[in-house]
């Protein structure tokens, strides 16, 4: 294992209300693609050059997966919401999104506007929206074509080492209060199955919304390391939750790179 993943953070042993972002359930909740650039540190002549093979698990309504495909990149997005009709998610990404915004507006000291991320609180919550309403433009004839496709961590609909880049955002790590440590073990497991020998998955964030690294990440990284797995972490610039500094990157076995 070629990482470290104790945290130099200084946090308080006990946490106010105000300074932890309450998760109490999943959220229906996406991005855009250049965001995703900014949170795993992708690049358009690499990870997104035309040709590659992208898998986007626990996508929500994200626009990722059609912006990249319009680049050329062959990329799928993942959801267990997928297979409803589009109004439903309609309603639920707006739902959830407005629920996500009420607690930004109440907690702004644990966001970082400005420098590579938004300019403030409102252009975050308008690019999540402007994601959405792009994600649920493409949803019904991207669903038909297999862009979109319904299932759910820890066991995906496809085979060993389908994918160049396996990207997971915003479910493992910052819901360890709900997903216990068989859950993360098993679902980076599946994200590894599914990426080719070689190619990598990337996790981001690191951490819970009371912003302190996943307790057990350690344990994980161990167990994965006994797979053979490589495991980095990426320090990001561009994300707005103030305490997601990085992104972890694991290399499934095998020889070569993405």
């Amino acid at each position: 294992m070629s990482l470290s993943v104790r945290t130099s953070r200084s946090l308080p042993a006990t946490l106010s209300p105000s300074s932890v972002f309450a998760l109490p359930k999943t959220h229906f909740f996406g991005r855009d693609l250049a965001e995703y650039r900014r949170l795993f540190a992708l690049r358009e002549d690499h990870e997104l050059r035309p040709g590659a093979r992208v898998l986007d698990v626990a996508a929500g309504p994200a626009s990722f997966a059609v912006e990249a495909c319009a680049r050329g990149v062959e990329a799928i997005a993942v959801d267990p919401c997928y297979g409803a009709r589009a109004e439903t998610l309609a309603v639920l990404a707006r739902s959830d999104r407005e629920r996500v915004a009420a607690q930004m507006r109440a907690k702004p000291a644990m966001f970082r506007p400005g420098g590579e991320t938004f300019p403030d609180l409102e252009a975050a919550i308008a690019a999540r929206r402007a994601a959405s309403e792009r994600f649920l433009a493409d949803y019904e004839s991207g669903f038909v074509i297999g862009r979109y496709v319904g299932a759910a961590l820890p066991r995906l609909p496809f085979e060993d080492g389908a994918f160049d880049l396996v990207l997971c955002a915003h479910l493992l790590f910052l819901h360890a209060a709900l997903l216990d440590f068989d859950f993360h073990l098993a679902a980076c497991r599946e994200l590894l199955r599914v990426t080719r020998p070689g190619g990598e998955a990337r996790l981001h964030p690191l951490c819970g919304g009371d912003g302190r690294d996943y307790p057990q990440l350690d344990n994980l990284l161990a167990a994965l390391a006994a797979d053979g797995v490589e495991a980095r972490r990426v320090p990001v610039s561009g994300a707005f939750f103030h305490a997601a500094t990085a992104t972890l990157v694991l290399r499934a076995p095998g020889r070569g790179a993405v």
